[in-house]
């Protein structure tokens, strides 16, 4: 029985360029399909805000402006407007008000030349069934207001919290001189808000400062050479200065008192 080798021969691998594209171009566009969907899923879903409508109602503070001016001395307030601002930091208030009636005109001059009162109030805190806790109160001359052609500065002042602690009311001008004024010119409101709140003041880094503090003193006794005086680190080249100095100042004496001594001797022939 004879066995002969038999040579295995090699698959030949012929590979075609066309097909090898192909096959790149559709796993290419296979992963930017899928990096495309991905990337719309996370900007649809991250970061997105609420509608503008639907925030600025949950976040707005609105408080009803009352005022009073009566004949008598009995306080009667009634509303004049609405007050509204956002509890984000941002200062900035609006306030939309109603014209007065032409009774309210007629009654208002009254009380300016019997020089009345002209009040004006908020609620501290309005609760979410409509029950008001307390009220912040300022006032005017009332011939202020009417001489100001109801031009009138309003300023709310709120704590760190947001809460209202305070209310004040200015005319411009602010003084009364008896000027006629006219009922007409009493219709509308010339009015300007503020909203003062207090601005938290810088903290100091008393850690941040505690820590350099201690790197400083491990620096320093690691090299302890740097806490020597400047006469211990540099004294090899301070006592060679001063020997020299005292040695120089030593001879000068000898070297004048020869000089003078030859003068003498010259003038002795």
């Amino acid at each position: 029985m004879v066995c002969s080798a038999v040579p295995l021969s090699k698959p030949s691998m012929h590979f075609d360029a066309k097909s090898i594209m192909a096959s790149w171009l559709t796993v290419w566009s296979f992963y930017f399909v899928w990096i495309t969907e991905f990337i719309s899923i996370c900007s649809g879903n991250i970061g997105r805000r609420p509608p503008e409508g639907r925030e600025s109602e949950l976040s707005v503070i609105s408080v009803p402006l009352e005022h009073s001016f009566e004949l008598d001395d009995s306080i009667q307030f009634k509303k004049r407007g609405t007050l509204q601002w956002y509890p984000s930091g941002d200062s900035y208030i609006t306030v939309s008000q109603k014209q007065l009636t032409e009774e309210e005109r007629h009654k208002l001059s009254t009380v300016a030349n019997l020089d009345g009162l002209y009040r004006i109030r908020i609620p501290r805190k309005v609760e979410a069934d409509g029950t008001v806790s307390g009220y912040v109160t300022s006032f005017v001359r009332a011939c202020s207001m009417v001489e100001s052609h109801l031009s009138d500065v309003i300023t709310v002042n709120t704590d760190v919290s947001g809460n209202i602690i305070g209310i004040s009311i200015v005319t411009i001008p602010g003084s009364c001189s008896g000027a006629e004024i006219e009922d007409v010119d009493l219709e509308l409101y010339n009015t300007t808000v503020h909203l003062l709140q207090p601005v938290q003041a810088a903290v100091p880094e008393t850690a941040f400062f505690i820590e350099r503090m201690e790197q400083e003193q491990a620096q320093k006794g690691k090299n302890p050479q740097e806490q020597k005086s400047f006469f211990a680190k540099y004294w090899m080249y301070i006592i060679p200065i001063v020997l020299f100095l005292m040695m120089s100042g030593a001879q000068d004496p000898s070297g004048q008192g020869g000089a003078s001594g030859g003068g003498s001797g010259g003038g002795g022939r």
